[in-house]
């Protein structure tokens, strides 16, 4: 009986942080909203992000290339954002999950802030990866939404990279 008033408790605790880890309401509001919008302002840095990514795997060429090409919410100079501006929308909130039980595995949580909508793990920024002398060696920095951090791939490189656009700071 102790036993399993003991897993009973638990599976309640456990329940209570998944819950807790869960997205509230008003940020499945603010997802809703940001999609529909189309675009979402980070109110900290006053950047305007694409509300989805391009939704396809693609080349960083072609990422570059799909940003410059982007109209959207009367704005036509999309770019590609930096590494550091990827960074700075990461939202790693989902890690408060109890860790697995033995021999399981980690659950991966980590997402875009604003309801962004992200339809792959990896996304190309604009940043080269430069050698001890600064110069580039053909490798592009990437960042990994699920883990919360940078990778590279060669410029070339064609996987589940995609390309989200930011614009700004709106003013």
């Amino acid at each position: 009986m102790k036993r399993k008033l003991t897993l009973l408790l638990l599976l309640l605790s456990s329940i209570a942080m998944v819950s807790r880890a869960q997205s509230p309401k008003p940020n499945q509001e603010s997802a809703q909203a940001t999609q529909t919008r189309g675009y979402w302002i980070d109110p900290s840095t006053g950047l305007m992000w694409a509300g989805k990514d391009n939704g396809e795997d693609v080349n960083w060429k072609n990422a570059v290339k799909y940003c410059r090409n982007l109209r959207l919410a009367g704005y036509s100079d999309w770019k590609l954002p930096t590494i550091e501006e990827l960074e700075g929308i990461y939202d790693g909130s989902g890690y408060a999950l109890p860790p697995p039980s033995k021999g399981g595995v980690w659950g991966l949580a980590g997402k875009a802030k604003g309801g962004l909508l992200l339809t792959g793990n990896y996304h190309w920024s604009v940043n080269p990866v430069n050698d001890d002398r600064g110069h580039a060696t053909g490798y592009t920095w990437e960042f990994d939404f699920p883990h919360g951090n940078r990778h590279y791939e060669p410029r070339g490189y064609y996987g589940s990279q995609r390309a989200l656009c930011v614009h700004g700071p709106v003013q």
